[in-house]
């Protein structure tokens, strides 16, 4: 099984080390593609008809200049080239969770939902921050890895991608969650002024806002996290409302 690891938090970034670390135990042809530098709530965008830079950085491992859905991109597009494409594709583990409107902005999904325009599984991983990460996570992630792997027939419909957050501790028993409401970017911080023209920043952070049976109540007691998500992104509307919008 040919498997392809990105993230959005660096090529460097200890959580990517860490999902290696749990590939490795799965398979033993395990491809990386990750942006060279941090990339938050970069979500779904590409960098089109602009030159992105990729550097081979050891075997079977790369950075590029871009975005993380870039990083696929690259990979399926040029680096896999002719070649046997990636049966499974995992991103992360990201430096905190992603949960609520986190689910269209942040680059680890992006990079799930990019992996599945290309008909591939994939799977995007988060872990919430300063977690107690312990000596046996790596093989406990790659059993996970492994069970999804074997029971993909019943996940990995077309268009279709998933969504897990680790807790603190593993192991941990899994809970499916609904989609709760806990907005990022919900306020802008002036920087500077100068008669029209004013920098603004929108600061990190987040209310941790939490409702029952949602995301965040599920990873604060301590349960793993899997949602299912998909990108048709379609609600039709009714058919007698749409004909009414038609001009006289």
């Amino acid at each position: 099984m040919r498997i392809l690891l990105s993230n959005d938090d660096g090529i460097e970034a200890p959580g990517l080390a860490r999902l290696a670390a749990a590939a490795a135990m799965v398979s033993d042809d395990v491809w990386t593609v990750a942006p060279e530098v941090k990339h938050t709530a970069a979500g779904a965008s590409l960098t089109m008809a602009k030159p992105v830079t990729m550097t081979r950085l050891g075997a079977q491992r790369y950075s590029c200049s871009g975005r993380p859905a870039d990083c696929v991109v690259a990979a399926f597009a040029w680096l896999f080239e002719g070649q046997t494409k990636p049966d499974l594709v995992l991103a992360g583990v990201n430096d905190g969770r992603n949960v609520a409107e986190d689910l269209a902005y942040s680059g680890t999904l992006g990079i799930a939902r990019e992996a599945s325009f290309w008909g591939v599984p994939a799977v995007g991983f988060s872990r919430v921050k300063n977690a107690a990460i312990a000596a046996s996570d790596d093989a406990w992630l790659a059993a996970f890895i492994r069970g999804l792997w074997q029971r993909r027939a019943e996940w990995a419909a077309e268009g279709h991608w998933l969504s897990v957050n680790l807790p603190s501790t593993l192991p941990a028993a899994v809970r499916q969650p609904s989609i709760g409401r806990d907005k990022i970017a919900r306020k802008a911080e002036v920087v500077e002024q100068d008669g029209d023209r004013t920098v603004i920043t929108f600061p990190r952070g987040r209310a941790h806002g939490t409702a029952p049976g949602d995301e965040n109540e599920a990873i604060d007691s301590g349960f793993v996290t899997v949602n299912r998500l998909n990108w048709f992104g379609q609600t039709r509307l009714d058919d007698a409302f749409v004909t009414a919008l038609r001009p006289a």
